[in-house]
């Protein structure tokens, strides 16, 4: 029996916000997030017939947008700090588009994340913002859960180090 068209609209209606808000909070610039998740949902709908059979098929589309985040980055490694800074928009702007709290807002975190090497920044979303366990995290970005644990430390104490030393930069910062 094949697989009716409008079970692929449920379940874009019901993980579209999901992944975008996760390759957003990787890649730093909301609108080149959507662009990714949209060519990840649409591999996913020329798949249809298979990927709707899978346990988990937001896990496939997710692991096609962290593909497509990597090769993002490699065609633009000077996307930076400034580019998110410039994606946020003035604080306090109205995200009415979108139900998820704004991961992109201009804060000491979101700029010490997008320093962060990207894959570092992957396995820490993923970890935090979408809650998956290390398995999870190993199979969609096809790395041993070793190296998740190892990315997840480095993150950690980047993030920390990062953290601390613009707290030192800042008068008054607590």
């Amino acid at each position: 029996m094949p697989v009716q068209t409008d079970d692929f609209e449920e379940f874009y209606r019901a993980s579209y916000r999901r992944v975008v808000a996760l390759v957003a909070a990787i890649v730093g610039d909301r609108h080149q997030a959507e662009d990714i998740a949209q060519e990840a949902f649409s591999r996913a709908l020329t798949r249809w017939h298979r990927v709707a059979r899978y346990e988990l098929p937001e896990a496939w589309v997710r692991r096609v947008a962290l593909r497509l985040t990597i090769d993002a980055a490699r065609r633009t490694r000077r996307v930076r700090i400034m580019s998110a800074l410039l994606a946020v928009g003035q604080r306090g702007a109205s995200n009415d588009r979108y139900d998820l709290q704004d991961p992109l807002e201009a804060t000491a975190l979101s700029v010490a994340l997008m320093r962060l090497p990207i894959p570092q920044r992957q396995v820490l979303v993923l970890y935090y913002l979408a809650d998956l366990p290390v398995d999870d995290i190993a199979r969609d970005c096809e790395i041993s859960v070793g190296t998740v644990r190892n990315r997840l430390a480095a993150a950690r104490h980047r993030l920390h180090r990062e953290l601390t030393e613009s707290d030192e930069g800042v008068p008054n910062a607590r």
